[in-house]
């Protein structure tokens, strides 16, 4: 199927999640998930900011170190997380904290990051105190787990090899 020439160039950037701490939040992304802070904005007259993590590999082009040039770096790269942080969240003991959209009214699901080895991530994820939602082999979908961020938001933790084996049969 042709895509339209219009499109060619369109790039699917960033998922947009709400967060109460961004130091809890970038920690876990980081120091869990193994992914990289690409870039930060503050707006200090609207009292929020973003938090912009993504992959980043060997190999891949190093970060630019000029701000407008990080900016516009992290704006072309696929599949970034935004991390929305509502200064006066992480220290507001009245903030309930966000709805992670898998309680009613059920809406967001989950992102989804593919690792090698299911097991031996749920293995690393344990030793980290994550929590889970569904191990490996819980239910009747082996073999891919759940976990949630500091906020409750469910991450899929999924192997491409293993789900292809089991799909394409």
């Amino acid at each position: 199927m042709q895509n339209d020439p219009a499109t060619a160039d369109f790039i699917f950037n960033q998922t947009m999640l709400r967060v109460r701490d961004p130091k809890k939040s970038v920690a876990f992304y980081r120091d869990v998930l193994g992914m990289t802070l690409l870039h930060q904005v503050d707006f200090p007259s609207m009292k929020f900011s973003l938090y912009f993590m993504a992959y980043v590999r060997a190999g891949d082009t190093p970060l630019p170190q000029d701000p407008a040039a990080r900016a516009e770096y992290t704006f072309l790269q696929k599949a970034t997380l935004e991390l929305t942080h509502n200064w006066g969240t992480e220290s507001d003991p009245q903030f309930a904290g966000y709805h992670s959209g898998n309680s009613e009214p059920r809406g967001f699901g989950h992102i989804g990051i593919s690792v090698p080895d299911v097991y031996a991530a749920a293995e690393r994820f344990e030793k980290l105190g994550v929590e889970f939602v569904k191990r490996p082999d819980d239910g009747k979908m082996k073999g891919l787990a759940f976990i949630k961020d500091p906020d409750g938001y469910w991450i899929e933790i999924l192997s491409a090899r293993r789900l292809a084996e089991s799909t394409s049969g």
